[in-house]
């Protein structure tokens, strides 16, 4: 079947499909979690802070003139009964994120539930909507139902296909309509499926999936949501934001001319991957004899006022010309091939499966200079809370602090750990006698060890268990730095757990042990990863080394994924970043060694890693 058909939903904050995909993003994610804790916050201005900035605010917040990313003491001005709430500790945010996740999940047919951090979900949903364009009657289309199984008939939901569900974009909805109808019928047989364009028909279908699916967010969950609609992600995600909040947009655009005349209604900060940078750049290539802005300020007002069309209609633009232009140290391998994609609308990613377990859980922090061991040994004992509430709440069956969970009288009630990880990292930069800050940030130096068994138990509290870790082998891992304690100047600190290890399922005897052979050796690897020799050199010098030694700190496939690294969207998580100590902005943390370096060079650093 055609990919390019695909019905991909975009949910901010949820999950996003491919081919018909859906976009979710919830409402001001973050200041909403405080709102569904306390629902009198709701007609007031909220914000949340992260150190001294906005992370987020409310939109009664927004339209009293306070601003993401402004700093607090400006906020406060322009709104003096601002309430301001902590961000720093992420762990509330993510236990409603997953219980959020698990919703939008459960409804999945073919796992395709990709997140994109805490507040954004793509759902491709084409197997679903194409099993019910199956089922469809359309003598009686005004009474539809729309099937959420394939065993039973009667779980799903009713709905009207004489119309879109929300907003629709691209071509007027009559016509939009008059295309979607007039799809002929297809059989259930995959194999039979006849060469016709079935995009309209899925898009009308997945539209009101999408409202059903922001129906139960909110009544299961009371979080409200923004959906896209379209065919691939990158148009689900532009469609998200068109209008927020609590509704909902399709794009109504199937053919590639479709696809270009709505992609030319926007400015380039208005597409997805494409940030100030890049904005700038097509910018200079555009308008040649305009000076290269010098501050991110110019160079993002650039870009609003940039059309997507301007730069299509340049005489001679081509890949090949975008790939020259915007090509240079650290850059991505064809991105003249992919900015020409997105100037077209057209994005062949698929969504991810969201059934795979994380590489890695880290928390770190930044100081200006932390002296004094009982101080590091404070921010360790936070640190290490933090990291073990998140491991509880990402790699536990059920969520929750799972404090004293001895007392349930059913055992397989208890919370059940899906994977754990088999070492423990502790990662600093410090500062040595006449270095500077910006030094000190390339030197990022690690050591590790294997993880204690009691970071597992469940009858302990976190801060309880967070004490043990400090003791016992964060104090050790100190000490192999071989850095005497009036030494210590320490501007980063970040402790992690990797080399996750699926675990085995609850069940034993006979049917444990007639386990699929196949899937046996399948997973060996994984399984005898934490037995492999490994090179471990690196511990004595602070080098970086291979992937499963202690010493490396290497960025996860969620950092480096570029819908996450440089996206010029509204989402809260984006926020969310690495500050830079010497100018301010934000990075992605593995990019800010490379980022300094510019700042000695005086050289203009790779966008991609720009958290815009």
């Amino acid at each position: 079947m055609d990919s390019s058909q695909d019905v991909v939903l975009l949910l901010w904050a949820q999950p996003a499909l491919a081919g018909l995909g859906l976009y979710r993003d919830y409402d001001c994610f973050y200041a909403s979690v405080f709102e569904k804790h306390d629902p009198s916050l709701k007609s007031k201005p909220l914000a949340v802070r992260q150190k001294s900035i906005i992370a987020t605010c409310n939109y009664v917040a927004r339209a009293r003139g306070v601003k993401k990313l402004s700093l607090l003491h400006d906020a406060r001005k322009v709104c003096p009964d601002l309430v301001v709430f902590d961000g720093e500790d992420l762990t509330l945010f993510r236990k409603e994120s997953k219980a959020l996740y698990a919703v939008l999940a459960s409804v999945s047919w073919n796992s395709k539930v990709e997140r994109l951090g805490l507040d954004e979900v793509f759902l491709d949903v084409t197997d679903i909507v194409d099993y019910n364009i199956s089922c469809l009657n359309r003598d009686n289309l005004a009474n539809s139902f729309f099937h959420l199984s394939r065993q039973n008939p009667q779980h799903g939901f009713a709905c009207d296909l004489t119309s879109f569900s929300g907003f629709v974009v691209g071509l007027p909805i009559e016509e939009a309509l008059s295309h979607a109808l007039s799809s002929p019928d297809f059989s259930p047989n995959p194999s039979s499926v006849p060469p016709y364009n079935l995009a309209p028909l899925r898009l009308l279908l997945g539209s009101h999936l999408a409202a059903y699916l922001r129906q139960q967010l909110e009544y299961e969950c009371g979080f409200t949501s923004a959906c896209g609609i379209a065919t691939n992600k990158l148009l689900s995600k532009v469609a998200g934001t068109k209008h927020k909040p609590r509704n909902q947009t399709t794009v109504d655009v199937w053919s590639e001319e479709a696809a270009v005349d709505f992609m030319d209604s926007h400015t380039l900060r208005q597409i997805p991957a494409i940030g100030s940078r890049l904005a700038n750049a097509l910018y200079t290539l555009v308008h040649p004899r305009t000076k290269n802005p010098g501050s991110p300020a110019l160079s993002s007002n650039y870009g609003k006022s940039l059309a997507v069309s301007d730069v299509r209609g340049l005489p001679g633009i081509s890949p090949s010309l975008l790939e020259k232009t915007l090509a240079g140290p650290g850059a991505e391998r064809g991105i003249g091939e992919r900015v020409w994609g997105l100037l077209h609308g057209v994005d062949n990613t698929p969504v991810k499966d969201g059934g795979s377990l994380s590489t890695q859980i880290s928390i770190e922090d930044s100081y200006r200079q932390l002296c004094g061991m009982k101080r590091i040994y404070e921010q360790l004992h936070k640190l290490s809370t933090s990291l073990i509430r998140r491991m509880r709440a990402d790699l536990l069956q059920t969520g929750g602090d799972g404090v004293n969970t001895s007392s349930a009288t059913n055992p397989d009630q208890r919370p059940r750990w899906v994977a754990r990880p088999k070492t423990l990292r502790l990662s600093l930069k410090n500062m040595t006698p006449g270095e500077s800050i910006g030094e000190a940030y390339r030197h990022r130096v690690s050591r590790s060890q294997p993880v204690p068994s009691f970071l597992f138990n469940l009858d302990e509290s976190p801060q309880m268990l967070a004490s043990r870790l400090v003791e016992e082998a964060l104090k050790s891992l100190l000490r192999k730095f071989g850095v005497a304690e009036t030494e210590w100047q320490l501007i980063l600190l970040n402790v992690c757990v990797t080399n996750m290890v699926a675990t085995a399922g609850e069940a034993r005897g006979v049917a444990g042990s007639s386990r699929d052979i196949v899937h046996m050796f399948q997973q060996q690897d994984e399984v005898l990863r934490p037995f492999k020799l490994i090179e471990m050199g690196g511990d004595d010098n602070g080098a970086s080394c291979g992937e499963n030694s202690g010493c490396e700190f290497a960025a996860s496939e969620e950092e480096m994924d570029l819908w996450e690294s440089a996206t010029g969207s509204d989402s809260d998580e984006d926020s969310l970043k690495t500050i830079c100590p010497l100018c301010g902005r934000r990075f992605l943390s593995f990019a800010m060694t490379a980022h300094l370096r510019y700042h000695d060079m005086g050289e203009p650093e790779d966008p991609r890693y720009i958290a815009q």
